[in-house]
């Protein structure tokens, strides 16, 4: 269960997360041992995925390439991912620089034990399928990319957060022997909900930055509904309508964040150390949530949205003691939703 495999990729694997991921770093420290490093390299199979999805310099027809052949690496013991390293230049971001090193993170998948690899690649190769689909969306459309529907933008989270939700599930099934059948269904009946929760806050919170980039995950029928096309959001003359819409997807937000905390509650009390990996990020999310809901500046091009390192730190110290309590992780979301 603890993976075999060259500890000097395993080193690079534990160097390289807080680079690419300063929270989940921090979160994933929470875990037991013997489920850290499966998780760890999930993620950072999760994390090339979504370096290759958002690279500027590749057409929409060389992202499909690569996520199909990151996808064949995963069912491929040997395969070392060449040609995703050759697609990133050698200077560039931390990220591309996990690209890079892609044939450390898949020997390190390929040696782990068979039963948590089969709970991980068909999320993995899900992941990538989904996003090669939107890739090729992306590509097709001039000016600000924006999604069409509330339907397409929960495929999209599907594919890039509710796929992690089952992969998760599955890797804590594995490794809390003592869940039962009854309870890990209702786990599977929850995951999708929780991974959509987390990146709807995400796509809230970078909302600015990602209209930077040129692309907006604000779907066009929910700006229809407030009378404002997604282009103009940021324009102070539409300030009622852009708080309108994205009043709208915070509440849907948290109505996805209310069957994650159903999800934290279902595990079982004795596995302490999920529930706080878990239950963290769900109270990040919430957090974060209520300040955007609260931040005039939500949609401000220089402004970000943000908890403080004081919160964070909060956070967890409350998250361990109250874990094993289902009474108090209730109240303690209500608390930080600011009463529901």
């Amino acid at each position: 269960m603890h993976g075999g495999g060259d500890p000097a990729d395993r080193e690079f694997c534990r160097a390289i997360l807080p680079k690419v991921s300063r929270t989940f770093a921090l979160g994933i420290r929470l875990l037991p041992a013997r489920l850290e490093n499966a998780v760890r390299t999930s993620y950072l199979l999760c994390r090339i995925a979504d370096t290759i999805e958002d690279a500027p310099q590749l057409s929409p027809a060389g992202k499909e390439g690569l996520l199909d052949q990151f996808g064949a690496c995963l069912d491929t013991p040997g395969a070392d991912g060449a040609a995703l390293a050759a697609a990133f230049p050698t200077t560039g971001s931390d990220e591309e620089a996990l690209v890079r090193n892609c044939a450390r993170v898949l020997r390190t998948f390929h040696a782990l034990s068979a039963e948590e690899r089969d709970a991980v690649r068909p999320w993995v190769q899900e992941m990538a399928r989904g996003m090669a689909e939107f890739a090729a969306r992306r590509g097709t459309r001039e000016g600000l990319a924006a999604l069409a529907s509330v339907a397409e933008l929960d495929r999209y989270c599907y594919y890039v957060a509710g796929t992690v939700g089952h992969l998760l599930t599955g890797l804590f099934r594995i490794h809390h022997g003592r869940m039962a059948a009854a309870r890990y269904q209702r786990l599977e009946a929850l995951a999708t909900s929780f991974g959509l929760g987390l990146q709807l806050t995400n796509i809230i919170k970078d909302v600015a930055d990602d209209r930077r980039r040129g692309w907006s995950f604000v779907p066009r029928d929910l700006c229809e509904v407030a009378g404002v096309r997604p282009d103009d959001l940021q324009d102070p003359s539409h300030g009622s309508e852009a708080r309108q819409v994205m009043a709208a997807l915070i509440a849907k937000a948290k109505t996805h964040l209310r069957d994650a905390l159903v999800y934290c509650t279902t595990l079982p009390a004795a596995a302490y150390r999920i529930r706080i990996f878990c239950l963290t990020s769900l109270y990040f999310a919430i957090r974060t949530l209520r300040v955007a809901e609260r931040d005039p500046r939500l949609l401000d091009p220089d402004h970000k949205v943000k908890i403080t390192r004081a919160e964070v730190y909060r956070t967890v110290a409350a998250t361990h003691l109250i874990a094993p309590f289902d009474r108090l992780v209730r109240g303690y979301y209500l608390h930080l939703a600011g009463g529901g």
